[in-house]
């Protein structure tokens, strides 16, 4: 059997418009509409550096149809640098550009092969006696096991399984084309290249089942390095290694605050936990979420001066480095201990705004509000998840501690 390179990559969600980035700070959010660019060019790169001998992608190409031709455009400049080296585009539709999806096209070039959507299809690569096997969505949701049907294995060849699915479940990911492991093995292909799973996972060793994990990460729900796979194959034996390719990232930062720390020793105490931070960014944009934890008797003041002291943390994070962007902060700071007691007679809201624990019915009316003020937002912004910032118990609990701020000092 000869030997061969080849890359394997998923979830390149060209076109996500970042959309909870963007209602936050639209510069923030175009700086990781382009990482999202360059990090599928660096990819194509590192591909031709290589000298690979064929290029997969299993699924997500786009994160959905496109409002012009600019997507498709550069994903066509960037394959056609492929093209140029003589290396292969083995593409696969997943949920987000399933066939019913993506209503716009652009011719892509000769290497591009797609896989079809309506029954599993086989490429063949005759002088590295390699066959691909998949199929791609027709439809965004595809409930049913797609791995079964596909063909048996070429005898004397390497057979690769090419399949956008959750397996067996990977939350939060939506459960589509589900499968086992065993349902995999049963093809008895020599290695499967998923998609679907924005997180980098080896599934099985034998055979080799990678989920490569996407590109660039898109939400604070995926942190730390992304890229895709280089995978080798020498006389039949499969060695594999990650292509690191995301040029910014989301983290989460825990800041323990203590009950007599006033604003400027919050952000003394900010900046002393960004230290190691920085030494993480690998020279990378860093969108990060702050959390504010313990007490403090300044609770109330930080909530009545909230979008000040957002930029006075924003101003910290930049003290410490330049490109550390605040995605969000969250104040979860407790009142003191013997902290002074805010009268219910004073707030004038019986009960409520004291509780730990919001009323079902409230949370449900606040879920209507907040989806018709979503369905108001300007360009598709409140499309995405939590559009204004926060799920509706949190928008609640910063809407009780602005309460509570305006009734200590009306007290």
């Amino acid at each position: 059997m000869t030997s061969f390179r080849f890359i394997h990559a998923a979830d390149l969600h060209l076109g996500s418009p970042f959309q909870g980035l963007a209602l936050k700070d639209a510069a923030i959010a175009e700086l990781f509409i382009e990482a999202s660019r360059k990090a599928f060019s660096a990819l194509v790169e590192q591909a031709i550096a290589e000298k690979v001998d064929f290029f997969i992608v299993a699924g997500d190409v786009y994160d959905g149809d496109w409002k012009d031709n600019k997507i498709g455009l550069f994903f066509n400049r960037e394959v056609a640098r492929l093209e140029r080296e003589e290396i292969p585009v083995f593409l696969l539709k997943g949920n987000h550009d399933a066939e019913s999806v993506i209503t716009k096209t652009i011719t892509l070039p000769r290497n591009v092969r797609e896989f079809p959507v309506n029954k599993p299809g086989t490429f063949t690569l005759d002088h590295l006696k390699v066959a691909l096997h998949g199929q791609g969505f027709a439809e965004r949701s595809a409930t049913e096991n797609l791995a079964l049907s596909y063909p048996e294995r070429q005898a004397g060849w390497f057979n690769i399984g090419v399949l956008h699915t959750s397996l067996t479940g990977r939350e939060p990911h939506a459960p589509y084309a589900p499968c086992s492991i065993e349902d995999l093995r049963s093809r008895g292909y020599d290695y499967w290249a998923l998609g679907h799973v924005h997180d980098y996972e080896v599934v099985s060793e034998d055979p080799v089942v990678i989920f490569p994990g996407n590109l660039q990460g898109r939400s604070i729900r995926e942190q730390g390095a992304k890229g895709a796979v280089l995978v080798t194959v020498e006389d039949g034996r499969v060695s594999h290694e990650r292509v690191i390719t995301d040029s910014a990232r989301f983290a989460e930062l825990a800041v323990a605050v203590e009950p007599e720390d006033d604003i400027p020793a919050i952000l003394q105490r900010l900046e002393s936990a960004l230290e190691p931070v920085v030494e993480r960014m690998e020279g990378r944009a860093l969108a990060l979420r702050v959390r504010l934890t313990g007490r403090s008797r300044f609770r109330h003041e930080l909530a009545s001066r909230a979008q000040d002291f957002r930029d006075e943390v924003q101003a910290a994070c930049h003290r410490c480095h330049e490109d550390i962007w605040l995605e969000k902060l969250e104040v979860r700071l407790e009142p003191e201990a013997n902290g002074k007691a805010v009268s219910k007679d004073i707030l004038g809201i019986e009960g409520l705004i004291l509780a730990g624990a919001f009323p079902s019915e409230l949370l449900a009316d606040a879920e209507s509000r907040i989806a018709e003020i979503a369905a108001r937002l300007p360009g598709g912004i409140g499309a995405g998840e939590l559009a204004l910032g926060g799920d509706a118990e949190t928008l609640l609990a910063e809407a009780r501690e602005l309460l509570l701020s305006r009734a200590a000092r009306a007290g």
